[in-house]
């Protein structure tokens, strides 16, 4: 009897950001792994972050056209570094207007990726509203794309996972760290999407070593049989639904 395996069918990974820099921090490395693996990797905008998120763009003296356009680019950037495909939809920040056009306008990407995963932010975050509000959306547009009734395109979902990634603020966000993901072998490239982000370049360092203490937990977690190295990165989400499992490790 073989023990080959036969082949991991390709997933569908999709990110739901509240701004353009969002997904860099929180989920680079989750996106790289995805985008390495061979799965189809969507990350969604829902802003360019050009009030809240682009001090220095405004210090400097750009309007608001060129700051939207600047966000853009280094969104791209920063997903052509890991692997992604980006949609923007402009929906506009601080505030982000959550409401059922923009809900709509995600049940139709939904739809249109049909993902295996979703990834999107905490549900509590009282440094930033927008992105508790990308959050509710995001969990919105999942429950109503499932539905057979509703008026968009494709078919119904399936029930993809959704995890949320780890905020700024962790501890006034209720945020527990209940998934740790080994981003080790492509955290290089998670710096290099990074630096595709110069507006947040304060951010660089504190999610580099954000990596180091969460991989210094997933070590710890671990056990010692797996040997994982002292520099070993990682990255925490939580999860919104019970896992599914034919056993428990």
């Amino acid at each position: 009897m073989s023990d080959t395996h036969p082949p991991r069918p390709a997933g569908s990974l999709l990110v739901i950001s509240a701004h353009a820099g969002d997904f860099v921090w929180r989920a680079g490395g989750a996106i790289a792994l995805a985008a390495q693996r061979g799965d189809r990797v969507t990350v969604v905008c829902l802003s360019y972050g050009e009030r809240g998120e682009s001090a220095r763009a405004w210090r400097d003296g750009q309007g608001l056209a060129e700051i939207k356009a600047l966000r853009r680019a280094e969104a791209e950037a920063a997903a052509a570094a890991l692997g992604a495909d980006t949609v923007f939809l402009d929906a506009g920040d601080y505030p982000l207007p959550e409401g059922p056009e923009l809900t709509d306008r995600l049940v139709r990407v939904f739809r249109d990726v049909v993902p295996t995963v979703v990834l999107t932010h905490t549900l509590t975050d009282p440094y930033n509203a927008d992105h508790p509000a990308a959050a509710r959306m995001t969990l919105e547009a999942r429950i109503l794309a499932q539905a057979i009734g509703y008026d968009a395109p494709g078919d119904p979902l399936g029930a993809p996972p959704v995890f949320l990634f780890e905020p700024h603020q962790p501890e006034m966000s209720q945020f527990k760290p209940e998934v740790l993901l080994d981003i080790t072998e492509v955290f290089d490239r998670k710096r290099a999407a990074m630096e595709c982000l110069p507006a947040q370049q304060h951010m660089w360092d504190y999610y580099t070593d954000l990596a180091r203490r969460r991989g210094s937990q997933l070590r710890r977690n671990a056990g010692p049989n797996l040997g994982l190295p002292s520099d070993t990165r990682g990255e925490a989400f939580m999860r919104v639904y019970p896992q599914v499992t034919t056993q428990l490790d």
